[in-house]
């Protein structure tokens, strides 16, 4: 019965330490999700951790097969699973499932140095999202064609350097 006085204890730390946390889900109360990285991120990454009936005496399963990883090439997800089962190796015995979200998050960046980003999906996203803004700028952007009739006529208003003289748009009142 100890065991699962443990787990209670760890469910109640985990609730107050991730609450609000939008990254940390509880799909039950033996098992947890956590995102590594922000979720528009192309190298974030879920981790999902179960606690068997003896945890923490025996390791989590932890497992990365949640669809949000389906982008993760097999290969790094397996060197993170064996990176943090040397991490749960360390730490048997005691509540871990803080310990191993947190040391996900430290080391998101090695766990993910060789996850190609997926250009596909970044490509598209930028598409979409930047599709309403490009026209408008394209526009601005666009300096307006003069024919030489108006620049002749715009450089005789203005003197060597480009400005108009001043008061050239004065509106004469005393007429």
């Amino acid at each position: 019965m100890a065991a699962n006085e443990d787990q209670e204890m760890e469910l109640e730390a985990l609730r107050s330490i991730y609450e609000g946390d939008v990254c940390f889900r509880e799909l039950s109360p033996v098992s947890f999700q956590y995102r590594i990285g922000e979720s528009g991120d192309p190298k974030a990454f879920l981790i999902e951790v179960s606690w068997p009936e003896t945890y923490p005496q025996t390791a989590p399963v932890i497992s990365m097969d949640a669809f949000f990883n389906n982008t993760i090439s097999s290969a790094i997800k397996q060197s993170i699973l064996d990176k943090l089962m040397v991490e749960v190796e360390a730490n048997l015995g005691t509540a871990m499932t803080y310990t191993l979200f947190e040391y996900a998050k430290d080391n998101k960046e090695v766990f993910m140095e060789n996850q190609p980003v997926n250009t596909v999906t970044s490509v598209s996203n930028s598409i979409s999202t930047g599709t309403p803004d490009v026209p408008p700028s394209k526009k601005k952007e666009k300096k307006e064609q003069l024919s030489k009739t108006q620049k002749r006529k715009l450089a005789d208003k203005t003197d060597n350097k480009g400005e108009l003289p001043r008061g050239w748009n004065w509106v004469d009142v005393i007429k």
